[in-house]
C-alpha cells in the first residue's frame, strides 16, 4: 500500500514538468462543390474562346453592323475603316453553340457565330425580325425572343431554320403568326395581340412534329384550324373564344376519329360555354380546361 502510494506522489510531482504534445500540422480541407468546378470551367473556356475570337484577323461573322454594340467613332480617327465594331461575342455569352443575350437592351437581333444551335435574346428592345437576321444558320435549334417588343416579322424570316425545333415569340406585340418551319416541336406565342384573322387556315397543318402550341393570352375568337394529330398540349386560355366546332379538335365526318397525343388542353378565361358544344371533345381522351356551365 505504501507502494503504490510512493507511485502515485511521484507522479504528481512531475506534472508541472511535463508539456503536451504540439498539435500535428493539418493542411485546410476543401469541400468543392460540383456546379462550382463545372461553372469555373465553362468561363475558362468561355475566356479562351473569347479572346482567341477577339484576336483573330480574318472574318468571322460575329460584327454588329450598329446598335447598342456599336463603339463610338473617334473624331480623331479619319479612315473609318479603322473603327472596329464589337465582337457579339464579347457583348453577350457564347458557350459551346449557345448565344446569351438577354437584357442587353439591343433593338435587333445581333449577327451570330455560323455554329450557333441556341439563342436566348429574351428582355431586350428588339421591334423587328428581318429575312437576313436568319438567312444563313441552318445549325439553329432553338431561338428564344421572349420578352421583347416585335411587333413585325418579315415573310420567310424563319424559312432557311431547317433544324428549327423550338421557338419562344411570347411577350411581345405579334398580331399574327408568321410562316412557321416545319420541324417545330414548341412554339409559344402567349401574351401578344393576335386575333384569329391573322392566323392563316394552314398556319400548323404542315407542323407534323409540333407538340406543343401556346397561344394564352391572346385576342384569338376562335380555335386555329387545321391542328396537328402531333400536338399533346395546347393552351388557349384567356383569349375571346366564344364558340367552338365539332371540327375545332375533332372531324364531324368520323365519329371513330381519336387523338391519342393530346393530354392537355386549356381553355378557361373565354367566354366560351364548353358545355354547349360535346360533339367537340368526343376524340379526346379528356375533355378541356373551361367553362362548361353559366
Amino acid at each position: 500500500m505504501k507502494q503504490k502510494m510512493h507511485m502515485w506522489c511521484s507522479v504528481i510531482l512531475l506534472l508541472p514538468f511535463i508539456q503536451s504534445a504540439p498539435p500535428v500540422q493539418q493542411e485546410d480541407l476543401y469541400d468543392y462543390d460540383a456546379g462550382d468546378i463545372f461553372e469555373g470551367m465553362l468561363f475558362k473556356q468561355h475566356f479562351e474562346q473569347t479572346k482567341k475570337e477577339a484576336t483573330a484577323n480574318e472574318p468571322n461573322g460575329l460584327v454588329v453592323p450598329r446598335g447598342r454594340f456599336k463603339r463610338e467613332p473617334d473624331e480623331n480617327v479619319t479612315d473609318t475603316t479603322e473603327v472596329k465594331d464589337l465582337p457579339t461575342c464579347l457583348a453577350c455569352v457564347c458557350l459551346s453553340g449557345s448565344v446569351y443575350c438577354e437584357e442587353t437592351d439591343i433593338e435587333e437581333v445581333p449577327p451570330l457565330p455560323k455554329e450557333t444551335a441556341y439563342l436566348y435574346a429574351r428582355f431586350n428592345k428588339i421591334k423587328k425580325i428581318t429575312v437576313k437576321d436568319f438567312s444563313d444558320f441552318p445549325t439553329l435549334k432553338r431561338i428564344d425572343l421572349t420578352g421583347n417588343v416585335i411587333e413585325e416579322i418579315e415573310d420567310k424570316a424563319f424559312e432557311k431554320l431547317v433544324n428549327l425545333e423550338q421557338l419562344s415569340l411570347a411577350e411581345n406585340k405579334l398580331t399574327r403568326i408568321p410562316a412557321l418551319p416545319t420541324k417545330l416541336t414548341s412554339f409559344n406565342a402567349n401574351d401578344n395581340l393576335i386575333k384569329s384573322k391573322a392566323v392563316k387556315a394552314n398556319a400548323f397543318k404542315k407542323l407534323t412534329s409540333l407538340a406543343y402550341l401556346y397561344l394564352a393570352n391572346n385576342q384569338l375568337e376562335s380555335v386555329p384550324a387545321n391542328l396537328p394529330e402531333s400536338l399533346r398540349v395546347v393552351h388557349l386560355q384567356f383569349n375571346n373564344i366564344d364558340s367552338i366546332t365539332d371540327d375545332s379538335f375533332c372531324k364531324s365526318n368520323d365519329t371513330r376519329y381519336i387523338r391519342p397525343r393530346l393530354d392537355e388542353v386549356r381553355m378557361e378565361g373565354n367566354p366560351v360555354i364548353l358545355g354547349k358544344y360535346p360533339n367537340s371533345f368526343t376524340c379526346l381522351r379528356i375533355l378541356p380546361h373551361g367553362s362548361y356551365f353559366k
